[in-house]
């Protein structure tokens, strides 16, 4: 079982009128993805970021995520300012403060699961024995232990998403970054997925950023930010709420 670890409410992340305009290739054609968008995300807040397909969702993720950078605006992440920072510190960003889960699960097929998780650390030069420890603790975890020397062909889509999240916890990240975490997946084994999501925030007090068009996996998160034409339509805090056995909801426009 996870255990619960104390959490202040500092902030984590910060974005003071972020705007991105992508210019297409050998034209003066301009799409503006982020018209001005300022939020504050705090630690162990569990986020749905929604909208439509064309709203800055996933635009937004990318620049949350250090994977994009700003025209224009500014980006606080644990105190620094993203936009500024060279590509090598934005890299080792990612590498220590960041976890990511994506809806394809992104395993090497050609690594067990354990070397899977261990990746990130070798990057960040932990020592191997180290490495192997939290690997192995966080196979356990997730429900893995079996499966630990098995390579992701060999694992269902459930099971390569729960070590998709294990790995995304590797480095203690200051935030987990959810892109439709359920969408390959059915109904039920996203359910145990999504449950898996609300413990991490819930007993471990993990800070998470969920993409979704789903209503239902919205409705788990405890703050909901809707996105429309590189604008915030919404930003609403809830009671968040567990959907009833395949009462999941169809999937709107995306």
């Amino acid at each position: 079982m996870l255990t619960a670890t104390g959490h202040d409410n500092a902030p984590l992340a910060s974005l003071e009128q972020i705007k991105k305009v992508y210019r297409k290739p050998g034209t003066s054609v301009e799409v503006h993805a982020l018209r001005g968008i300022s939020l504050t995300f705090h630690r162990g807040e569990y986020v749905a970021i929604c909208g439509h397909s064309g709203s800055g969702k996933s635009t937004l993720m990318n620049l949350i995520g250090c994977l994009d950078r700003p025209t224009s605006g500014r980006y606080l992440l644990g105190g620094d300012d993203v936009a500024k920072l060279d590509d090598d510190t934005l890299s080792e960003i990612r590498g220590s403060r960041l976890g990511f889960v994506f809806q394809n699960f992104n395993l090497i097929p050609q690594l067990t699961i354990l070397e899977n998780l261990e990746v990130p650390l070798f990057y960040q030069r932990v020592p191997v024995r180290d490495r192997r420890e939290r690997a192995m603790y966080l196979v356990e975890r997730v429900g893995l232990s079996s499966r630990a020397h098995h390579r992701p062909m060999e694992l269902s889509g459930g099971q390569q998403q729960r070590a998709a999240i294990a790995r995304a916890l590797i480095n203690d990240p200051l935030l987990i970054l959810a892109d439709e975490p359920t969408g390959n997946l059915d109904t039920a084994t996203g359910e145990i997925i999504l449950d898996l999501f609300d413990e991490l925030n819930s007993k471990i007090g993990k800070t998470i950023l969920m993409v979704t068009h789903e209503p239902d996996v919205a409705a788990r998160c405890k703050r909901v930010i809707v996105l429309r034409d590189g604008r915030i339509l919404s930003d609403e805090r809830q009671m968040p709420g567990r959907p009833s056995p395949g009462s999941r909801q169809p999937a709107v426009a995306h």
